[in-house]
């Protein structure tokens, strides 16, 4: 992958922790150290994934890790939708909670789903890479 490719994944990343660290601060009280913390927790091994992906001579296995935890997230972030956490705002419902959960998690599941994509396209152009590797010896 590109060296400016590797940095808008970072920078997507980033924009997808700002975010997503706003909308944990809303969660009910009782889910902030359960559901919110390994939510945070898996985006930060996310993170922490595609900086070794960065760094890796061989990144096939790091890639892969980094595909799974992606996954994970993705997974997690579809339970605490599903639990109605995201239409909490300051450990409460409000008046117009339906509204606030459709739009908090159409955009949250936006961001996930485009760094998926750019971790799916780093993935393809690892393997391309490696083949072509493989084809010239």
């Amino acid at each position: 992958m590109a060296i400016d490719r590797e940095a808008q994944l970072v920078r997507k990343f980033v924009e997808f922790s700002k975010l997503l660290n706003v909308y944990l601060n809303h969660f009910p009280r009782h889910e902030r150290y359960a559901l919110s913390n390994r939510i945070r927790n898996a985006a930060y091994d996310v993170y922490d994934l595609i900086v070794e992906g960065q760094k890796r001579y061989y990144k096939k296995t790091s890639l892969t890790q980094l595909d799974i935890a992606h996954e994970q997230l993705r997974m997690q972030l579809f339970l605490a939708y599903e639990m109605g956490y995201f239409k909490f705002t300051d450990g409460r419902t409000e008046g117009n909670a339906a509204e606030v959960e459709a739009k908090r998690w159409q955009a949250i599941s936006k961001l996930v789903d485009e760094l998926g994509r750019m971790i799916g396209g780093w993935i393809r152009h690892e393997l391309a890479e490696s083949k072509e590797a493989s084809q010239q010896k």
